[in-house]
């Protein structure tokens, strides 16, 4: 009876101790901290395909670069 009663207490004292390393160690990400998709525009001059807020805006079209955006429309 008292081997049961040993069994039972290093049961529960792993089970307590996993259960709160897990908790600590791993936190669910959440839906906030998730990258959110950005549009995408090809260099109307070599056609890289950017995310729109990175390309520069032309007479023509989006660009990669100011020297691709003078190619173009220079």
């Amino acid at each position: 009876m008292k081997y049961f009663i040993v069994l039972v207490v290093v049961v529960l004292v792993a089970w307590r101790w996993r259960s709160a390393r897990t908790a600590v160690a791993a936190p669910k990400p959440s839906a906030k901290s998730q990258a959110q998709p950005t549009d995408m525009v090809a260099c109307r001059h070599c056609g890289l395909h950017l995310p729109t807020d990175e390309s520069l805006r032309g007479q023509q079209g989006m660009y990669c670069s100011p020297a691709h955006r003078h190619a173009a429309e220079g």
